[in-house]
């Protein structure tokens, strides 16, 4: 059963005021979610940055060509697709020999979170900075599993749905 996988997810602030981090377990509780609801069988590995908006921005600029501050990226390590209908683990792994050898975990890649725009995004939607943090946690999950919103129609739309299955099971109050 998934319940009894052992991820492991790594997760640290910088440049982050003691005041603006945001909640380590509401991070750790929404990645797990997210993989079992998922049905994703492998134990897998994440790390995850809070930072300041100038440290996304340049990050965003570094990687992406983009110099904007944003609310979270995603870095995946694997190059996975969403499956129609989940089988065995739920994910197809398009080269095999991907889990590393010395942990026997699947790195699944990164995640940065600007803890300022998870602030002001809850402020602006009237969400607790909790019901943020997991909801932008999850959509970035969501990317490191193979799920985008390039197609700003169909794609977003079956990610929508995604996320809205994995906000549900957490049940953190908005």
């Amino acid at each position: 059963m998934t319940e009894h996988i052992k991820h492991k997810i790594y997760v640290r602030h910088d440049r982050v005021k003691p005041f603006d981090r945001l909640s380590i377990p509401v991070i750790k509780r929404s990645i797990i979610t997210a993989l079992r609801v998922q049905g994703v069988e492998l134990p897998c590995e994440i790390s995850v940055l809070i930072t300041d908006e100038r440290s996304i921005r340049e990050i965003n600029r570094e990687f992406r060509n983009i110099d904007l501050p944003t609310d979270v990226l995603s870095f995946p390590m694997q190059e996975l697709t969403p499956m129609q209908s989940l089988t065995l683990s739920g994910w197809e792994i398009q080269e095999i020999g991907k889990l590393d050898p010395g942990t026997g975990l699947l790195p699944l890649g990164e995640i940065v979170i600007s803890a300022t725009r998870v602030i002001e995004q809850a402020h602006e939607h009237g969400q607790s900075r909790d019901y943020e943090t997991a909801y932008l946690t999850v959509h970035s999950v969501l990317h490191l599993l193979g799920y985008d919103h390039v197609d700003e129609c169909e794609d977003k739309k079956k990610m929508r749905v995604r996320e809205k299955a994995i906000m549900q099971e957490l049940g953190i109050k908005q």
